[in-house]
């Protein structure tokens, strides 16, 4: 009963009722014209449910009246687009016929049912009823009081029964096909792999310039000179504008604007990396080789990315201590080392180890790799990121 009780008050029992109710439009209509038959509508739907458009008619129906709360994390309960293939004609024909029958007997009972019910009030009052009478003569009052609303109730009753079968017959014939169901997990797959490349980019962008600018405030508090303050702060600010540009770059992705982002930086940049690392008390004895302006530009943008991930480490657990850095091209691939000797003091500022590994995520991505550990008493990075598969 309480079942009972909750789905009547649920609207989609009503969105579905109205569903089934729907092809009743078109019977009345054929009645006028042949009354004497009625199963022609069952023909008529043939040719109308091998046409392209009807599947996508159908489930725009089917999803707005049978299930429009539905959010199925797989995807969407019903095929919203033209029938691509025949076996999705043939299951949308099959959808027609049924809903066809389903609506005849929900017609039915929704016209006989509140027909009883008033029939069964009219006898209770004493009144006959003389057109069509549902209840026999001599009726009791009492039994005709007592019976008066379970016609209702079970019209309810069906009803929701119906829009139950209603609805799970329309998610087998008018669901997704296989190809749709994989299109769809395909630009899930997509979505998703977006949103960790950009909150990769928020790590490292904006995680750099945060370890610079709390390097550069303890260095110049501990310092006392007022020179080198005022150096400390000019990195800073420099670090600070540089972040809030790859913040707004970022956001400008998320929310979707009309405008082109600006282009990623590239290690034809890198120099902004290694004096940054420089400004915050860092010796950086840096090498770089190569034509790195020529670099493919996913290789570049990734190799900026692991370079200013492992410049952000020492500064961030080691603090301004001397690092080298080796960057060249050899043969068919990009090798990038990052090398730095270990404190002996605790870690100066505690990670998640998130960094580490979306080094490792963004070499595999362009089929290279990514090691990270210690190395000589040391602390390496080395990446190697082939270029022929870019080109």
């Amino acid at each position: 009963m309480y079942q009972l009780l909750r789905a009547a008050r649920r609207p989609v029992t009503y969105s579905r009722w109205v569903h089934l109710c729907v092809p009743v439009l078109m019977l009345a209509v054929w009645m006028f014209i042949e009354p004497a038959a009625p199963w022609m509508p069952l023909l008529l739907v043939v040719p109308l449910g091998l046409l392209p458009w009807m599947r996508l008619a159908e489930g725009l129906q089917a999803q707005f009246l049978l299930a429009p709360h539905d959010r199925e994390a797989e995807g969407p309960s019903f095929s919203t687009v033209s029938s691509k293939r025949w076996s999705d004609r043939w299951r949308t024909l099959l959808w027609l016929e049924i809903r066809l029958v389903l609506s005849f007997g929900t017609m039915l009972c929704s016209v006989w049912l509140p027909v009883l019910t008033v029939q069964l009030v009219t006898t209770a009052l004493g009144n006959t009823v003389t057109q069509d009478n549902l209840v026999p003569a001599g009726f009791p009052a009492w039994l005709a009081w007592t019976l008066a609303p379970v016609p209702l109730v079970l019209l309810l009753v069906i009803v929701i029964l119906l829009g139950r079968m209603v609805t799970a017959i329309a998610r087998r014939l008018l669901g997704p096909s296989a190809a749709e169901r994989l299109t769809a997990l395909e630009v899930r797959t997509e979505q998703l792999l977006e949103r960790t490349r950009i909150a990769r980019e928020l790590h490292d962008s904006i995680g750099h310039a945060l370890t610079v600018a709390v390097v550069q405030a303890g260095a110049a508090r501990a310092a006392g000179d007022p020179e080198f303050t005022d150096r400390a702060l000019a990195a800073i600010e420099e670090t600070g504008r540089a972040a809030l540009e790859e913040l707004d770059r970022v956001l400008l992705v998320l929310r979707e604007s009309a405008q082109r982002p600006s282009q990623r930086p590239t290690l034809a940049e890198a120099d902004r990396l290694l004096e940054s690392a420089r400004a915050s008390g860092a010796a950086v004895d840096a090498q770089l080789t190569g034509p790195l302006e020529q670099l493919p530009g996913p290789v570049s943008q990734e190799g900026y990315r692991i370079l200013q991930e492992a410049l952000t480490n020492v500064l961030r657990h080691c603090g301004p201590v001397p690092v080298r850095v080796r960057i060249g091209m050899v043969a068919d691939r990009l090798d990038l080392e990052v090398t730095n000797p270990l404190p002996d003091r605790p870690t100066v500022m505690a990670g998640s180890g998130s960094g580490l590994r979306g080094m490792r995520e963004r070499a595999a991505l362009l089929g290279g790799e990514a090691e990270t550990g210690p190395h000589k008493g040391g602390w390496r990075v080395r990446a190697r990121l082939p270029l022929e598969r870019i080109r």
